[in-house]
């Protein structure tokens, strides 16, 4: 078991290794409950390290059953086991060898980390830190190996014997048993260690790389579930081709293998030839997955792939460079999504989460920069600061010194790292070096936490004809940062005139002090600015203007971003107004003008579908909470939105029924952009319909619920009926329970649509759930279906005055802590806004992380949060 009261890791105190290991040769011999592994380490001492230092081994939950020495098996007190350590005292001061045989119960491992069994299935999980479950090593990433496995299982539980690299001799044994041996040829850290072990289906295809390599490519699912791998299969091709193409990056093995599994903690894992994916992001068919998991998969497949130079052949020295590995992968991921769809459409769904994720995450207890000083618990490192923030930094690099610059910083990255343990002072010196700019200070970004507020004042002389426009930031104090300096600010901007047209178009100021201006000359009449198109920096843009000018951006901008930004800027204003009127027993307010704008929308809405569904949604609860960032009240916000979307759903009804029914005609099923577009636009008009016609609307989802040939058409169908919460509802949630329950995935969407119903029985509803016979708190998907959903989608029943949402989900987490401490570790983080709640639901938050924390005994993972959460 791991210390619960570890120590706290600096960035400062990093130290390189004092021994390497050349080579890793395992023999695995792998038993449901008693999986024996015999490790031969080939070690030296490093001559940059301690010369006759200690070896310390890192290992967890191991039964050490011998050790030796070059052979000679070595006894106590030449060793010692520690609860998290092997030590050996006097290691040889030349090159020696380490053979160390452990025992592992894979049955047992609820963790899902280290080499654990789901459905049968064999399968490691070793990011951050969980090799060390499997066998005694030194377990950073900046030791670096050549490795060698022999496995060996009963043929007819594992029939596939899967590991890294390529395969190079495989035979049967004695008694039933088989074995297999692989090589990988590339020298990598054992966090990138993988193996998998079963009986499973494949979709086979190959590609062949420019220079002429054919690669032979493998989606393994469960048995009966290669049909819905094939679309996982050509975003993996599609990939490999962008990734030459763009990058100029092709794949290095012969081989290379995607593994479908049902319980995983993660999204997937990049391990070097042989990808482990949650099957979330694998599985799909147009019957039982959404537009949106579609997606996901085409993202996350991609994601993981183009890890091999971001994050395999180039690795990260320390886990504090953690960014530098996933921020760079998200930019490259969100950059082929971009060139496979929409750009536009998918700029505004990669802010939308970032804020939503992100910039919540900069204003708690939780913030930390993008690469951390200091953390206990790594795990709770992979966040949206690294991964989303991460990308964004990458993002402004990219607009400061231009595609052709970007792209020779890339590969004078590549080629100089390359099979390397690198830190971001690395990364950014290669751009640094091509462009001849001075980089020093955008190291900020990854060293200071917190989200920058960019302040903007306008100033026009009518006489002069000039105009002027005055900026200024400031970043508030995070947790350990109380005094913070300027960032670089890339800003984007342009100035429309009165009838829209543009008077300046895409200029950009680099802002680098604390106040800076930019002017211009000649200007005839008072402009509109335009600021942050793209949104060319994550910051928070604060500036006065009218709602008029706001919609004339809607309306005529040329960037997509600020169009979709205004329209989100006069809701957000208007329900900031209705959500105070609220609060002092006011009727809610809506806006005549906004309705207006919006039913044009509407209207002219089939020209984009994709941007119109985006442009159509208002702010979520969420977005209203971060917006008022303080003494906020979810009831309220919940009634003004309401109230909001009712007055739009009727000023829309008319062409929204129109262009609705025109969208109903059925068309053949394709996931692309435009499709999804389609059907996402359709989702949003049934939402506003039943909005302004609670009872007509039901009807009519209940009725698209029943047609519906695609998953989306049935899910947008059900959000309307939770939505509305009329006797539909329950008609339509039991009908797709009796359709689809038999299926994992589909019966996630359910609980997660479940959770989100609000009533007065909401409590109640949640617990009947949680005894439901096919809910299980040991798989992540499953948790994360019906509690995630409940805590972030339904937050007027999570943050009900009596704190009866907080008892139950603070209830949950520590019972999945017991199982699994990564999951319950980001339950937790629910509770991460807690301080900006009104005082009644403050302390009901409060009372309830109290009661937890001191009823202790928890994880690693889950005390670290509610000691940061607290604090």
């Amino acid at each position: 078991m791991r210390s619960e009261n570890p120590p706290v890791i600096r960035l400062k105190d990093y130290q390189v290794p004092d021994y390497l290991i050349d080579r890793v040769d395992l023999d695995i011999k792998l038993a449901s409950e008693t999986t024996r592994v015999i490790s031969t380490l080939s070690l030296r001492p490093n001559p940059a390290g301690q010369a006759g230092a200690v070896l310390s081994l890192d290992g967890e939950d191991l039964k050490l059953i011998s050790i030796k020495l070059d052979g000679i098996l070595l006894k106590e007190p030449q060793f010692s086991v520690l609860s998290e350590a092997l030590l050996l005292h006097t290691p040889p001061s030349q090159p020696f060898a380490l053979e160390i045989t452990t025992e592992i119960n894979p049955a047992a491992n609820t963790r899902l980390m280290g080499l654990y069994r789901s459905n049968g299935v064999y399968c490691t999980q070793c990011e951050a830190d969980g090799f060390r479950r499997i066998t005694y090593c030194l377990d950073r990433p900046d030791v670096m190996s050549i490795y060698r496995v022999r496995m060996s299982a009963l043929k007819t539980e594992a029939p596939l014997l899967l590991c890294n690299g390529n395969p190079v001799e495989a035979g049967n044994l004695a008694d039933g048993w088989h074995y297999a041996i692989w090589e990988d040829p590339h020298k990598k850290p054992c966090y990138l260690f993988a193996l998998v072990a079963g009986d499973l289906d494949a979709v086979t295809d190959h590609h062949t790389t420019p220079s002429g390599r054919r690669v032979t490519l493998n989606v393994y699912v469960e048995r009966g579930k290669a049909a819905r791998a094939t679309y996982a299969m050509d975003a993996l091709i599609r990939s490999m081709i962008w990734d030459e193409e763009k990058f100029g990056r092709e794949y290095d093995l012969d081989l290379f293998n995607i593994v479908a599994v049902s319980d995983f903690n993660m999204g997937a894992m990049e391990n070097k030839g042989l990808n482990v994916f949650n099957d979330r992001y694998i599985l799909a068919s147009e019957d039982t997955a959404t537009d949106q998991d579609y997606h996901n998969i085409e993202a996350v497949v991609a994601h993981e792939y183009f890890h091999n130079w971001t994050g395999n052949r180039i690795t990260c020295r320390d886990w504090f460079q953690l960014c530098l590995k996933e921020g760079l992968t998200v930019f490259r991921d969100q950059d082929f999504s971009s060139d496979q769809r929409s750009r536009p459409v998918e700029r505004i769904a990669n802010v939308v989460t970032l804020r939503a994720t992100q910039f919540v995450e900069d204003a708690g207890p939780l913030s930390h920069p993008v690469r951390p000083q200091a953390y206990k618990e790594i795990n709770n490192f992979y966040t949206a600061t690294v991964y989303n923030k991460g990308s964004e930094l990458i993002q402004m690099i990219k607009l400061m010194i231009g595609q052709d610059l970007f792209r020779r910083g890339m590969d004078l990255y590549f080629e100089r790292h390359d099979g390397e343990a690198a830190t971001v002072e690395q990364f950014i010196a290669c751009f640094a070096e091509v462009s001849k700019r001075d980089f020093s200070q955008f190291m900020r970004w990854y060293d200071q936490a917190g989200t920058p507020r960019l302040t903007v004042r306008d100033h026009y002389d009518a006489a002069a004809k000039t105009y002027r426009l005055d900026f200024s930031q400031h970043t508030a104090p995070t947790p350990g940062q109380p005094e913070k300096h300027p960032q670089v600010i890339p800003i984007k901007l342009g100035l429309l005139a009165e009838n829209g047209e543009a008077l300046v178009s895409d200029d950009l100021v680099i802002m680098t002090e604390p106040t800076t201006s930019k002017s211009w000359n000649n200007i005839t009449s008072r402009p509109i600015p335009s600021l942050l198109r793209g949104f060319s920096a994550p910051v928070v843009l604060e500036i006065e203007r009218k709602e008029g000018d706001l919609l004339k951006i809607a309306a005529h901008d040329s960037d997509s971003f600020n169009r979709w930004q205004a329209l989100q800027d006069c809701a957000i204003a208007l329900l900031k107004r209705s959500v105070a009127a609220i609060r002092v027993g006011e009727a809610a307010l809506t806006d005549p003008a906004l309705a207006e704008a919006m039913r044009g929308i509407v209207e002219t809405s089939q020209a984009d579908p994709a941007f119109a569904a985006l442009a159509l949604a208002l702010p979520t609860e969420s977005d209203m909470a971060r917006e008022i960032a303080g003494d906020v009240d979810p009831g309220a916000i919940g009634q003004a939105l309401d109230a909001l979307r009712a007055a739009i759903g009727k000023v829309t009804a008319a062409p929204a029924r129109k262009i609705y029914a025109a969208l109903s005609v059925p068309v053949p099923f394709s996931p692309d952009g435009p499709n999804a577009g389609r059907r996402a636009l359709r989702g949003r008009l049934l939402a506003y319909l039943t909005a302004a016609d609670p009872r007509g609307g039901a009807a009519l989802a209940l009725d698209q619920l029943r047609q519906a040939n695609t998953m989306t058409d049935r899910v947008s169908a059900l959000g309307a009926l939770v939505q509305g919460n009329q006797p539909e509802c329950a008609i339509g949630l039991s009908e797709f329970e009796a359709r689809f329950g038999d299926d994992p995935l589909t019966l996630d969407l359910w609980f997660s649509l479940s959770a989100r119903i609000l009533d007065g029985n909401v409590i109640a509803r949640m617990n009947s759930l949680l005894s439901h016979p096919k809910f299980t708190l040991t798989n992540p998907n499953r948790v994360r279906g019906l509690i995630g959903a409940f805590s972030a989608g339904n937050l007027r029943a999570f943050h009900a005055p009596d704190g009866s949402g907080y008892e139950l989900v603070a209830r949950v987490i520590s019972d999945v802590d017991a199982r699994n401490p990564q999951v319950a570790a980001r339950l937790a983080t629910s509770f991460r806004t807690w301080r900006h709640l009104e005082p009644l639901r403050r302390a009901k938050v409060l009372a309830t992380l109290e009661a937890l924390s001191v009823k202790g005994g928890f994880s690693r993972d889950l005390s670290d949060i509610l000691e940061r959460t607290l604090k």
